[in-house]
């Protein structure tokens, strides 16, 4: 979906993964000072937010800033996110751990909602997402099928 004004297009992985949702066209490089933004956010009625963002200097700091000082518990995916050079992507953490605002990487996240691999109902795509994006942990994943002569796609516990 393509937005008229600043935002873009959504990302085709992310429209993928959520094909009803619709990109909330702005202007602003700080989404929190776009109403609709807003207003689809305090709508959720959830007080945790997890960000990343293109450009964590700025659409990720920006609005992690205000929603923790309206009261959000806000958690910023930081290898989900870019700065312009590695100096102001780490000067943007420092801000925002300063702030209050909690770092995780994408691979604590992954198991923080998946937690236990005995949860066989996301189990494949668990592992998917591991081998293709979990780094070093991608690569045990490899390996432990290798040792255990699983074929791809099979069924193998890595834990």
């Amino acid at each position: 979906m393509y937005a008229k004004t600043f935002s873009g297009p959504l990302f085709g992985q992310l429209q993928a993964v959520y094909p009803e949702a619709e990109a909330i066209d702005r202007t602003s490089t700080n989404a929190w000072e776009d109403a609709n933004f807003v207003a689809a956010v305090r709508a959720t009625g959830r007080k945790r937010l997890i960000i990343a963002g293109l450009w964590t200097e700025i659409c990720v700091l920006f609005p992690a800033l205000e929603a923790l000082a309206e009261g959000y518990e806000v958690y910023v995916v930081t290898d989900a996110s870019a700065g312009q050079s590695e100096e102001t992507h780490q000067i943007a953490i420092q801000r925002m751990v300063q702030a209050g605002v909690v770092p995780i990487t994408s691979l604590q996240l992954l198991f923080e909602f998946y937690r236990d691999w005995g949860r066989k109902d996301r189990y494949d795509d668990v592992v998917a997402i591991s081998r293709q994006h979990g780094g070093a942990f991608g690569v045990g994943i490899e390996y432990a099928f290798a040792i255990w002569g699983a074929k791809e796609g099979a069924k193998a516990s890595p834990a």
